[in-house]
């Protein structure tokens, strides 16, 4: 890994979907014109939406339009790789933006880490999560703990991880999640039977990527990362 500049490690609430969609995006086009030199870690939650990546059909998702208006939960499509999945809030996201060439990362040997910065931050609660040569993310035995999907752009890396810490997880049973019918979804609190504080597994998880990437963080917040892109956040965010 390269040596110099402390990644930027920013932590968001539980946050619209396309806000962030908007500033990674934003992110990784400031990094291809050299207007920002730090790579990243965003780290929060969304509110309730199912994202359709590269591979993903209408057909992956199991209900209908006005049952999800009914709901409130949108429906995206995105550049990453992957099918169907769902982010709400009690599942912690992270979105590393990262110069891959720069750092010497294969893309498969970053997808790599990634998967296992979600295995190293689940032990840390006693569960045994692994990878499935079949199908990208993190397993504890046949149930899905963790889904990843990135897109590459200009070398640069975004989109992440979703890891599923103490949620709702019906309403992947309204999807095919990640293309996979009849795929059991779980979260920390299913494997443990314990409440599960979120700021601890973000922390977890920050701590995880930090030693696994090689990085040093500089904590920023929203507003001062907005700032850095020379613009300020959307007045329409969520607290």
């Amino acid at each position: 890994m390269r040596k110099g500049e402390p990644w930027l490690l920013v932590e968001f609430p539980v946050v619209d979907y396309r806000e962030l969609l908007a500033l990674q995006r934003g992110l990784v086009d400031a990094k291809a014109r050299g207007a920002l030199t730090h790579d990243l870690l965003l780290v929060l939650e969304h509110h309730p939406v199912f994202t359709l990546g590269r591979r993903g059909i209408r057909s992956g998702l199991l209900v209908g339009d006005d049952f999800l208006a009914a709901r409130g939960i949108e429906v995206v499509h995105v550049e990453r790789g992957g099918d169907v999945t769902y982010h709400g809030p009690g599942q912690v996201v992270a979105y590393p933006i990262v110069d891959l060439r720069a750092n010497g990362w294969k893309v498969a040997d970053f997808v790599n880490a990634i998967e296992e910065i979600m295995i190293r931050t689940a032990a840390r609660w006693g569960i045994q999560a692994e990878r499935n040569r079949q199908n990208r993310g993190v397993w504890v035995a046949s149930r899905k703990l963790g889904s990843v999907g990135i897109a590459v752009r200009r070398e640069i890396s975004f989109h992440g991880l979703a890891l599923n810490v103490d949620m709702d997880l019906r309403s992947f049973t309204w999807i095919n999640p990640c293309g996979l019918a009849g795929c059991q979804m779980t979260s920390f609190r299913e494997e443990t039977g314990q409440d599960i504080r979120m700021g601890e597994v973000r922390e977890a998880l920050a701590l995880q990527a930090e030693a696994i990437f090689d990085a040093s963080f500089e904590r920023v917040n929203p507003e001062q990362l907005y700032a850095v892109l020379g613009t300020t956040r959307p007045t329409n965010h969520s607290p």
